[in-house]
């Protein structure tokens, strides 16, 4: 299943100042609460790690929980020092897992 992902990176950034990245991902983030409407559980379907990495190097990670929203929207500040591949990664529930790498460029 392919995920929808929207990132905003600012491109390029200036060296020493710090940015702010954007990542949402199109995820219904069942709780495993809800009855459906034969009266059954839904099965929990959750995101429940966000990273994100420099060049493999940790810049930002977040647990989630079932009280996340559907379509979790996550934004966080990165100094800007040296330019590299961003990798956004998402995994939850049921062996979901998604990842999108993107160039940071600091100038």
């Amino acid at each position: 299943m392919a995920a929808r992902i929207l990132l905003h990176i600012p491109s390029p950034a200036r060296r020493g100042e710090v940015v702010e990245l954007r990542a949402t991902i199109g995820h219904a983030m069942e709780t495993g609460l809800r009855p459906d409407s034969q009266g059954r559980t839904v099965p929990r379907n959750t995101i429940t790690r966000f990273e994100c990495r420099l060049d493999g190097v940790l810049v930002f990670g977040a647990d989630l929980y079932p009280a996340t929203a559907a379509n979790p929207y996550l934004g966080f500040t990165l100094l800007a020092q040296r330019s590299g591949t961003l990798q956004f990664s998402w995994t939850g529930d049921q062996g979901f897992s998604h990842s999108e790498t993107r160039p940071f460029t600091v100038t």
